[in-house]
């Protein structure tokens, strides 16, 4: 299996839709499975996988970006989910605007680095940047979250719209997070899906739908993931199914 093949993007048009806790928490149920997970911190500039996991890692990504370290040292094991982490560097916004030299070597060493996983899911950027993009083509799938507000659906249009531009045969897949049920997840995602459809003749899948739960707030508050904080509840089950899913492929 080409390394590729388990490197999973996870993206979104905006922030505020939950991308990273959908990211993190796939990455603890991989590895609940008794897979090996690595979850990369992409989303350069504004990371924040190491906050919402309560982390403080000696290494990050701007010591990659800087030579101090490879990306392989950068490597931070996540003793409560059993799953290690690449994080980024919050607040730093001189890596938000990386030369095409460094996301090819990036890339270069992230496939490398794959090879000794079973799952690598990359967390993006929100947005359409160049960098974003770029770091989407390393992944075998891409899935976006999006939620029902206006401009969730359609800045999710507009990276999906430059996704297909840069590879027609990209495996894009749709997450709708925080849908009050699952009737109004399937909304927002044939709202999404007809535009697709309409303008640019591709129909992206459904990966799933998580509904709208107090409970994630509480976990993300307490820094601890919502597998071990309320395993039982709503969008701890919704991931789950998703997860279950993405695992058969």
């Amino acid at each position: 299996m080409k390394s590729k093949d388990n490197i999973l993007a996870i993206a979104s048009g905006k922030g505020g839709v939950g991308k990273t806790w959908v990211s993190t928490t796939i990455s603890h149920i991989f590895a609940n499975s008794g897979r090996k997970a690595l979850l990369f911190d992409g989303d350069i500039g504004l990371a924040n996988v190491d906050v919402q996991l309560g982390l403080s890692p000696a290494v990050d990504l701007s010591d990659v970006f800087t030579g101090k370290a490879t990306l392989a040292q950068a490597v931070t094991h996540y003793d409560e989910g059993n799953f290690d982490i690449i994080a980024g560097r919050s607040g730093s916004g001189s890596l938000a605007n990386l030369s095409v030299d460094k996301i090819n070597s990036l890339s270069r060493e992230l496939d490398a680095l794959a090879k000794t996983y079973d799952l690598v899911l990359l967390d993006l950027g929100a947005g359409i940047e160049q960098q974003v993009q770029a770091m989407a083509q390393l992944a075998s799938r891409c899935l976006i979250v999006i939620t029902d507000e206006p401009t969730s659906l359609t800045d999710a249009y507009a990276f999906i719209k430059i996704l297909r531009m840069q590879n027609q045969d990209a495996d894009i897949q749709i997450i709708v997070n925080m849908a009050e049920n699952q009737r109004e997840g399937l909304k927002t995602f044939g709202a999404i899906k007809n535009a697709c459809e309409s303008f640019l003749k591709f129909s992206p899948r459904l990966a799933g739908i998580v509904r709208r739960d107090p409970k994630v707030k509480e976990a993300i508050r307490s820094q601890t993931p919502i597998l071990l904080k309320n395993s039982k509840s709503m969008a701890a089950a919704d991931i789950a199914a998703l997860a279950v899913k993405l695992m058969a492929r």
